[in-house]
């Protein structure tokens, strides 16, 4: 990657608008994860109560990501981007004020999940390969580290709050910390789809996504994002109160999503630099190896340290494919609907997410335990390196045919 002092200030600025945009972006989502526990004995509810919002939060985000990743391809990204944050600080800020199962549906499930996709990796992720055609890898790694570094950051400190002032004031920071996005995207994200002459620079060739629909690489991709999506929110949502069921203090236990993201923020630099040198495969069968090993972990050991070294293990393939995923599609599909094809692969990710954290609810209000759960996520990371060591990468010259 060319020396920061080298890089012009459009592409300097783009990069702290993507870091920053997907620094708060991931926040929402993870203080409900925090959140779990205390508003469910407070309100009287049931686990399957916020865990069917976030269900409805992910489906609902996962279909808006792929209409954001088809508008990124033609419209403002700044207007596009602005627009998510705005819609995101309504939702998560009125969170702070429910009652009712159905105030979380409509906030958190409906109204978050839709502002969400206007400022998540889809969008960003087309801004920052246009911007840097040749360490795309690294350039989208970077951007991504804002999300691993804001659960270490922002967790962090809402896990303070929830201990010294309660849940709903945790909502409250959250939306604050979204509307404080607003001069930065304004100022650093190019009002017109493109980057002036460095978005030139950068081939516009490529399938459609009915196109890219008919390759098996394709359908590997979305199996094995499937996959991702279920392990990931599966562990976010439930981490937490997974242990403070073992024991943990609730400091502690919230503070778990923060040192996850301190992981994250070292697997996804090596994720993306890797995937500049070796492709995106590599990189991705080693995070589900990993994954395999920290589930197996987790099913004959639930004692304080092994919460602890799954945590980091875990972190460590936590978002990894987030900055691959536009290596995958640029590789095997080409950059002229780089927004639609990364949207809809998002979109299935974030879809079988909601299933992680509906399912880990449902099975937790059954048994009492998350132990099946914890299988099933190991048996999903083998089928994800299954599919993996079957994907094509796309022929160097010459039309894909697989």
């Amino acid at each position: 990657m060319p020396k920061p002092s080298k890089l012009p200030m459009a592409a300097v600025l783009v990069l702290a608008a993507g870091f920053f945009a997907l620094f708060v972006n991931g926040s929402g989502r993870l203080a409900v994860g925090l959140t779990l526990r205390p508003m469910v004995e407070d309100l009287k509810w049931n686990r399957a109560d916020i865990g069917s919002a976030v269900a409805v939060f992910q489906v609902v985000s996962a279909i808006a990501m792929f209409f954001a990743g088809r508008l990124a391809d033609r419209v403002s990204l700044r207007l596009l981007i602005s627009s998510g944050v705005v819609v995101c600080a309504f939702g998560i800020g009125m969170m702070g004020f429910v009652s009712e199962p159905w105030h979380v549906l409509l906030l958190f499930g409906l109204i978050y999940g839709v502002g969400n996709a206007g400022c998540s990796t889809p969008t960003v992720g087309v801004m920052v390969a246009r911007t840097f055609p040749g360490n795309t890898g690294f350039a989208n790694g970077f951007v991504t580290s804002g999300m691993s570094l804001g659960q270490l950051l922002i967790v962090a400190v809402l896990a303070a709050v929830l201990v010294q002032i309660g849940w709903r004031s945790v909502y409250f920071w959250v939306a604050a910390a979204h509307l404080a996005l607003l001069p930065l995207i304004y100022f650093a994200v190019p009002a017109h789809s493109g980057n002036g002459s460095l978005a030139a620079q950068v081939p516009r060739e490529g399938m459609s996504l009915r196109e890219a629909a008919r390759t098996r690489r394709f359908w590997v991709l979305i199996g094995v994002f499937a996959v991702c999506g279920l392990d990931d929110f599966f562990v976010t949502t439930h981490l937490v109160a997974y242990a403070e069921d073992s024991g943990v203090s609730q400091l502690f236990a919230g503070n778990l999503l923060a040192v996850m993201g301190l992981a994250a923020l070292i697997g996804v630099l090596l994720a993306g630099a890797f995937g500049d040198k070796t492709g995106p495969v590599m990189p991705t069968i080693a995070s589900f190896v990993l994954r395999i090993a920290c589930f197996g972990l987790l099913l004959i050991d639930s004692s304080t340290i092994s919460i602890a070294v799954f945590t980091l293990v875990f972190g460590l393939t936590f978002l990894v494919t987030a900055p691959l995923t536009v290596l995958f599609v640029r590789d095997a599909f080409g950059m002229k609907h780089l927004g639609a094809i990364s949207g809809l692969i998002t979109m299935v990710h974030h879809t079988f997410g909601g299933i992680g954290a509906y399912a880990g609810a449902v099975i937790f209000d059954a048994n009492g335990s998350y132990a099946i759960a914890f299988a099933i996520m190991l048996a999903s990371s083998v089928l994800a390196v299954a599919l993996m060591l079957m994907y094509q990468p796309r022929p160097k010259e010459g039309p894909a045919m697989a």
